[in-house]
């Protein structure tokens, strides 16, 4: 049961250690659950760890609730001052004029020093510009990873693949064995931007979108993600992958239920998969094809970042840099890290968990991170681009007809791009 609290009932919670003359900030987010409750904490943390500042969390329901509601209220003059936005709508926040203060500038005004480099290599370059700078500041970060049936594995007598030429070596042996070989979560995050990523290859014109976003196009079409489609494809076909439709839980449930040998799926999902597997479980790095040239490289974070809405008073915009200075802080990263399964987004933090012993206990907490460690391509940082919330259900749409056999690979990534072409010159019209 989900208790629902009152604007004043909340500042009244998190402001109990401050004074009363604290300045109050509000943080609206898209996460319920286990991951609300912990936002809670982190909130509840700062507003102990000093007096000048109030910090009031608040939920406004899912990622795109979250993000829809924070635009609303800037045209109104209502934001927040913090807003939680998720990777898919960054681009529409950022080139939102005038709606955020970049958050490397907000802390460097605020008198403390920022240093880029602090961050974990595949954490850096999601929210920022095409210079670097730090626009949001990331937050729940976490890498598309494959979680490893261990038991599935031993019974077939084999190994876990690291490139997916291997997969479709093993796959037929983890059938036998009573398993469905492969499920995944998210095509679009996964099997798409990832795929690019992964394999550093470009998926968009204007450097991913990065540089600007007159003219932009989506490069789906590419030959190498046609190819991966029409295999997942096959293997679908020849009862090797799993599809469930896009709903995240209902690939996931096979997995947690000892009816599927490998999962891709976010290392952000590891604490909670702890508790809900059937079996005893592992992790690896989210396979890449060893015949793409230069493959293998980095991937880039999911999850969301956090942004300082404009418009607000300097005492109001201190305090958040006060809050995100306290956010980065080593021992804050490793408590969130630890407690949800995200990332360490620092490497201050990751290695502190490390030396602490965190996993030699929970090995598979570390792959993620990782994996955002292995060398970046040129290709591996990300993408900013507008509408992409639209054009996710686009493609969500296209690879359900994929794997119902209503359409061909090759038609479907046409119609993808096609129609998300056409969604990107219209955002550049709203942008510009």
């Amino acid at each position: 049961m989900i208790r629902k609290f009152t604007m004043t009932g909340l500042a009244l919670a998190f402001s109990a250690t401050s004074s009363l003359a604290a300045t109050n900030i509000t943080w609206w987010h898209g996460m319920a659950g286990r991951n609300g409750e912990v936002i809670n904490e982190v909130a509840q943390k700062f507003n102990a760890s000093q007096t000048a500042c109030a910090l009031t969390p608040v939920s406004k329901g899912t990622y795109e609730e979250a993000l829809a509601s924070g635009i609303a209220a800037f045209r109104s003059g209502e934001q927040p001052n913090i807003l939680q936005v998720f990777d898919a709508g960054a681009a529409t926040i950022i080139n939102a004029k005038g709606a955020v203060i970049p958050a490397e500038d907000l802390i460097t005004r605020a008198g403390y020093t920022f240093d880029r480099d602090a961050f974990i290599d595949g954490v850096r370059y999601f929210y920022a510009d095409s210079d670097g700078k730090f626009v949001g500041m990331p937050f729940n970060s976490s890498a598309p990873i494959m979680y490893i049936n261990d038991e599935a594995l031993k019974k077939a007598g084999v190994e876990a693949p690291k490139t997916w030429e291997e997969f479709e070596a093993i796959a037929p042996k983890l059938k036998e064995a009573g398993f469905i070989p492969l499920v995944q979560s998210q095509l679009t995050w996964q099997f798409t931007e990832n795929f690019f990523s992964r394999n550093n290859i470009q998926f968009a014109t204007n450097n991913n979108g990065y540089d600007s976003v007159v003219d932009t196009q989506l490069k789906v079409t590419d030959p190498s993600l046609v190819m991966m489609f029409e295999k997942l494809k096959a293997w679908k076909d020849e009862g090797y992958f799993g599809f469930y439709g896009a709903g995240w839980n209902d690939n996931q449930k096979m997995f947690e239920e000892n009816k599927a040998a490998l999962w891709i799926g976010s290392s952000g999902s590891f604490g909670g998969l702890q508790k809900t597997a059937q079996m005893p479980f592992s992790a690896a790095f989210l396979p890449y094809w060893g015949s793409i040239k230069g493959a293998g490289t980095s991937s880039f974070i999911g999850g969301a970042a956090l942004f300082a809405m404009s418009g607000k008073s300097d005492e109001e915009n201190k305090c958040v840099a006060d809050f995100f200075q306290f956010l980065t802080s080593p021992d804050v990263q490793k408590f969130y890290h630890q407690a949800t399964g995200y990332v360490a987004i620092t490497k201050a933090a990751y290695e502190l968990a490390k030396a602490e012993g965190y996993y030699n206990e929970k090995p598979a907490a570390e792959i993620g991170i990782k994996q955002l460690l292995l060398p970046a391509g040129e290709w591996s940082k990300g993408y900013r681009l507008g509408f992409y919330p639209q054009i996710r259900e686009i493609m969500e749409r296209e690879y359900g007809r994929i794997f119902s056999g209503e359409v061909s690979v090759k038609d479907a990534f046409d119609t993808i791009e096609k129609e998300g072409n056409e969604l990107l010159a219209r955002f550049a019209k709203t942008a510009g």
